[in-house]
């Protein structure tokens, strides 16, 4: 991802317009253990389009067919919003909470999950044949959260809390999920801390509320009640301990519309590519950091990544309204209408000293950029990547600036470092880093392959070429592609497999 290029989007509205949170259900569950208890986590699968990689607990959208299934102690939206969260609970933990289901066998409860899941019995079927019923008791309010309005795909979910019933057995099926587990509160605590689980907002606060139980209605109250979280959209994203990410609108490439600035540290703090330079988007940044100052941590620098507009729209303003310096690489700086009072080089350690004090190396990864970095964690091995790969959309590589050589060589040298979670400027975390980066070299091999074979040894024009190399890629993304294309092209004629004449390309014979 980049700025956006003046050749695209002449005459077109790319104002970001949310979109409307769906409904869904959580599941809560937990089981005493001595005098705290343990809940039942799970992990997504990574395939999955929405929070791949993330650890969570059992829950999903409402089905149409939730509303139709009577819960007694509940009626409308309440009724069909517990009718999914114990929908979900049966189908991702195998738990069966209702009334009558102490009676079922293993076997049939198993039979029963297997019909279900195959769409062979519909849920309000399943408990009208097993004389069930489902009740509001089982199934305690505990909570609101919703998507914030960044992510292109947000959720309504309301969190129910729930007892293990006795006799019970949970148990992961292979599926969209990968891992199910019985936990201790502060135990997946210490793994979001060290960076080897990612939480949402909502699952952090569950834990960090459950790992101090008293009882049920102490719990549900703090569960309902988080902090930094008006209208129930976290003011906070905090995937892993002391990396918060604030994403900002910016006039970037589309699908993307924001890029992230992030916040590193636990103490002293870091603020990576505040980029746009709307006071009403930094100032959320700002409010952020402000919160952190009240709480004992201090802001020590701002960092960049690289020089493109959608991440130093708001670093000027940022660094000075805190009154700390901007850090970042020498070529970046050269870019810059204002002075940066450090230059980053390959190998430099950023220190934060903080109750979980963190070292930020410095990684410089030309290709995007000349003067593009990366921050790897040395105690988790995450990795703040700017461009070098997205959530959302894909990467230009645009000469002269950009250079496929080198961003391809950057993306091997991140992959085998080797890093773990890739925080990127667009759209969420990617948990698993090597393998998204080697499918970022898959990729730019398969389209260098498909170049080089449209390419002709009678010439052909760089328009044509990308006409026929990016037939799968919508038109109105061309004048993107040719850049790209372009890139692609300086390295196949930098290896002298293509030359180029009077702006037509041809294949050299070997």
């Amino acid at each position: 991802m980049s700025e956006r290029l003046p050749s695209l989007g002449l005459g077109m509205d790319f104002t970001h317009v949310p979109s409307e949170p769906r409904g869904s259900a959580v599941a809560l569950l937990y089981r005493r253990v001595g005098a705290g208890v343990e809940v039942y986590w799970v992990k997504r699968g990574k395939a999955l389009s929405f929070a791949g990689g993330f650890y969570a607990f059992p829950g999903g959208k409402l089905d149409g067919a939730d509303a139709e299934v009577p819960v007694r102690g509940a009626t409308g939206e309440e009724a069909a919003l517990r009718s999914a969260a114990a929908r979900e609970l049966f189908e991702e933990a195998g738990v069966l909470v209702a009334e009558g289901a102490e009676a079922l066998s293993q076997t049939k409860l198993d039979a029963l999950r297997k019909s279900l899941l195959a769409g062979q019995l519909g849920w309000g079927a399943m408990l009208h044949e097993e004389g069930l019923t489902l009740r509001a008791e089982d199934f305690r309010s505990a909570g609101r959260w919703i998507t914030p309005p960044a992510v292109p795909v947000r959720f309504d979910t309301h969190f129910y809390l729930v007892e293990m019933p006795p006799k019970a057995r949970a148990e992961l099926w292979p599926g969209e999920l990968s891992e199910g587990a019985w936990v201790a509160p502060h135990a997946a605590l210490e793994r979001w801390t060290d960076g080897s689980a990612l939480l949402h907002p909502p699952a952090v606060h569950a834990l960090q509320v459950l790992g101090s139980f008293q009882d049920e209605a102490d719990a549900r109250a703090r569960l309902s009640t988080p902090p930094y979280c008006p209208g129930y959209i976290s003011q906070r994203i905090e995937f892993q301990r002391g990396v918060r990410t604030v994403a900002l609108e910016t006039a970037t490439l589309p699908p993307a519309t924001h890029t992230n600035a992030y916040v590193l540290g636990n103490g002293e703090l870091l603020l990576v590519d505040p980029g746009s330079g709307d006071v009403k988007q930094y100032a959320k940044l700002l409010s952020l950091v402000a919160g952190l100052k009240s709480e004992g941590m201090k802001p020590v620098a701002v960092v960049l990544t690289h020089h493109h507009g959608d991440h130093v729209g708001g670093a000027r303003a940022v660094k000075e309204r805190l009154g700390i310096p901007l850090w970042c690489h020498a070529r970046t700086a050269q870019a810059l209408d204002f002075p940066a009072e450090r230059l980053l080089e390959d190998g430099d350690v950023l220190a934060l000293a903080g109750d979980v004090p963190q070292r930020w190396r410095v990684l410089h990864t030309p290709g995007h950029a000349r003067g593009h970095i990366c921050l790897v964690d040395e105690r988790s091995r995450a990795a703040v990547v700017g461009d070098m790969v997205a959530g959302v959309g894909t990467i230009v590589i645009d000469p002269p600036e950009g250079n496929m050589r080198d961003y391809l060589t950057q993306l091997a040298r991140l992959r085998d470092w080797p890093v773990t979670t890739l925080y990127p400027a667009h759209g969420p975390p990617l948990p698993d880093g090597p393998a998204k980066l080697q499918e970022y070299l898959n990729h730019r091999a398969q389209r260098e392959a498909l170049i080089l074979e449209m390419v002709p040894p009678d010439g052909i024009s760089l328009a044509r070429v990308v006409e026929l190399a990016y037939a799968d890629t919508h038109p109105l993304m061309h004048p993107v592609a040719e850049r790209s294309a372009l890139a692609t092209l300086e390295k196949l004629m930098s290896e002298g497999r293509v030359r180029e004449e009077s702006l037509q390309y041809f294949r050299v014979s070997r």
